[in-house]
């Protein structure tokens, strides 16, 4: 990895972490509510990314770099993910799973959506 890519990466990384830390921290504990909205709305931005990228190129490589590789990787959580799933009771658990894969695939084609609508 080049040093340039590399610090787009670890700075987009530092600025996913603080945000997801705050979100979790704002957001109700009895539930995994943080998790759930940083994972749906990091769904949404990702797919943001890529559309952008495919419909309209107009993104940078620094751009999705920063963006992509380094924000949404740090922003999104699969191991808090997994890891909160487990603490739940079934009926939560279920719900839980349910809710971040619909609802991120959802985000993920309304970002497709804005990106045609914006076209």
């Amino acid at each position: 990895m080049q040093p340039r890519a590399a610090a787009l990466v670890a700075a987009g990384g530092f600025v996913g972490a603080v945000s997801r830390h705050a979100v979790a921290v704002a957001l109700p504990a009895a539930f995994p509510w943080g998790t759930l909205a940083v994972n749906v709305a990091g769904a949404f931005l990702l797919g943001m990314v890529v559309y952008e990228t495919l419909h309209r190129g107009r993104l940078s490589a620094a751009a999705r770099t920063f963006v992509a590789t380094g924000f949404l990787s740090s922003f999104t959580t699969y191991s808090t993910f997994a890891s909160e799933t487990v603490g739940l009771t079934p009926t939560l658990a279920a719900a839980n799973v349910l809710a971040n894969y619909a609802l991120g695939g959802v985000a993920v084609l309304l970002a497709r959506e804005v990106v045609r609508w914006r076209s």
